[in-house]
């Protein structure tokens, strides 16, 4: 009886254990040629056939949804409503080769809304498949747009740890070939019409948020609007968003958009031909990245280039009411739409550590241009009914500008700009320089008046003349001269290694602007270079230290290798 009333409190420890222990997980697997539907779908040879099936399936945290690798799925794989763990996340991937190189599978959306839908769901991992949506076809969704993968909030529950890792999506179209925009189309705000996305996440709920969102190593290319899109609303809650490794090309809108934003790191993408206009279907206007209604963005160490269109089509700009905006490290090149633009009602945003070269080459009224091309902007622009306003502290320093010959420098600073600083920069500008007005649907007006709070010191320039004497603002402590770039006009950032070491070595610290009490998001002196050589307490100017060396990684990176 002893030993019966030791082991019985034992045994219900154990029974208290296994009642709460989790599920093990479940491996669901798909193939669309030898799968069936009836099938258990526990193993490669009882798999399902559709991706309707997921709909049905008892998932849990852990799982997985395995889709023959090689293979190609017609439809959309939809997920509503599904909550994983943040250490225990349902897995969407394929099956088949390798650990280390596994053989992705396709999904073909025409005629769907989606590719992939995660609606209301969170802790889900996507990994290694291929999308591609062309169009109408037997299936037709009716709606607005198709999109590659969508993540949505529709519920107050919020949306919360979803990855997307190694994902090519190409070929993203709401209609079939043959349709060709108007030039009117290209004017809109966003366009007006049907389009197909890459990647989308919309918050459409009252009061959820969605967050802690990773979007890596993918490629996404030849789509009608936007690569990447981010929709938030004013009380910014789309947070904590990671955009990192990406390829971006041939994108008939912006390479990378966001909205209603806070908390998001852009990293070590490349995005280039932006605006693209090689299909009727695409919109034809983009920059490579722009914010609207953001706060705390850091985008470094990006590659923006050729973006193209009739109006914006920067490298990268900061749209109105924004704040804390930082866009440091990048290649910017080629972009119609010029550098650097900041419009209006934003805050303590900043352009620094960039090199440009030959941005801002549109002219107005060539090939439908409505606006000029601009290698700097400031504008009061914060919609149609507003009155214009700021930007309020703007900093640009430590920037490296090289034109070509045959190009026009354009500058426009609009009068309500209010603090402003421009200090360290290399303006290696071989051509004219033209001051023009801020064209952006309503000109600025000409009443002039004086600009407060500006700092404008120690600044290259290449020659005298070259910052136009008419504009509101004028250089101090200028210095003059040939910096003697290694390759100037070249594509790769260690081409604008300064030789001339004596005339970039004296750069000065950057001081808050008056009024300033916050500066920038991790503040206002870097550590480190473009090329990432530490700054000594002199942090020289232009992008690049002078005597600075060049890491073995930037030093063969051209045009070709970034378009393959």
């Amino acid at each position: 009886m002893q030993v019966i009333s030791r082991v019985l409190p034992l045994i219900g420890s154990l029974l208290f254990f296994l009642t709460f222990l989790p599920a093990a997980a479940t491996d669901y697997y798909f193939h669309p040629r030898f799968g069936d539907d009836t099938n258990s779908g526990l193993s490669a040879k009882q798999a399902f056939q559709n991706l309707e099936k997921v709909k049905a399936l008892p998932l849990k945290a852990g799982d997985r949804i395995l889709l023959a690798g090689g293979e190609t799925f017609f439809g959309s794989l939809e997920l509503i409503g599904f909550r994983g763990e943040k250490n225990n996340p349902l897995i969407i991937a394929s099956f088949g080769g390798s650990e280390t190189d596994p053989i992705s599978s396709r999904i073909n959306a025409k005629g769907y809304l989606n590719g992939i839908l995660l609606e209301n769901s969170s802790f889900v991992k996507v990994e290694n498949l291929e999308i591609t949506a062309e169009g109408f076809g037997k299936h037709n969704s009716v709606g607005q747009m198709r999109v590659g993968v969508m993540i949505r909030a529709s519920q107050n529950k919020g949306v919360k740890g979803i990855t997307l890792n190694r994902l090519i999506l190409s070929r993203i179209f709401f209609e079939n070939p043959g349709v060709k925009r108007s030039y009117e189309e290209t004017k809109s705000a966003n366009g007006t019409q049907k389009y197909g996305w890459g990647i989308r996440i919309m918050n459409q709920s009252q009061d959820g948020i969605i967050e802690d969102i990773e979007i890596l190593n993918s490629q996404i290319s030849d789509l009608s609007h936007t690569g990447i899109k981010l929709t938030g609303n004013t009380n910014h809650n789309i947070r904590r968003i990671a955009i990192k490794g990406n390829k971006v090309y041939r994108t008939g809108g912006p390479g990378i958009q966001m909205s209603g934003v806070k908390f998001v790191y852009v990293a070590d993408n490349e995005v280039m031909y932006s605006g693209s206009n090689d299909d009727g279907r695409k919109w034809g206007r983009g920059s490579g990245l722009w914010t609207w209604g953001s706060s705390m963005v850091l985008i470094e160490r990006n590659k923006f280039m050729h973006a193209n269109g009739p109006g914006d089509s920067a490298g990268a700009h900061i749209d109105f009411n924004c704040d804390n905006i930082v866009i440091q490290y990048n290649l910017s090149a080629f972009n119609a739409g010029g550098f650097a633009e900041i419009l209006g009602n934003n805050y303590n945003c900043a352009y620094r550590y960039n090199i440009s070269v030959n941005d801002g080459h549109r002219v107005k009224g060539e090939n439908g241009a409505f606006q000029e091309g601009k290698i700097f902007w400031l504008s009061g622009y914060q919609g149609n009914k507003k009155e214009r306003k700021g930007p309020v502290n703007s900093y640009f320093y430590n920037n490296t500008i090289y034109v070509s010959e045959g190009i026009v420098s354009k500058i426009a600073i609009d009068n309500r700009s209010k603090g402003i600083l421009i200090a360290n920069n290399i303006f290696h500008l071989t051509g004219k320089t033209e001051l023009v007005s801020g064209d952006q649907y309503r000109p600025d007006d000409d009443s002039s008046r004086e600009l407060d709070d500006v700092f404008f010191k120690n600044n290259v320039f290449l020659k005298e003349g070259l910052w136009p004497e008419s504009a509101l603002i004028q250089s101090d402590d200028t210095l003059f001269g040939d910096p003697l770039f290694m390759k100037p006009g070249g594509l790769n950032m260690a081409d604008y290694t300064p030789q001339n070491s004596e005339l970039v070595s004296e750069g000065i610290q950057i001081p808050f602007l008056a009024g300033d009490e916050f500066g920038l998001i991790e503040g206002l002196q870097v550590t480190k270079d473009i090329l990432g050589n530490p700054i000594s307490k002199n942090p020289g100017i232009g992008a690049i230290q002078p005597f600075s060396k060049v890491p073995e990684s930037k030093r063969n990176t051209d045009e070709k290798t970034l378009i393959k």
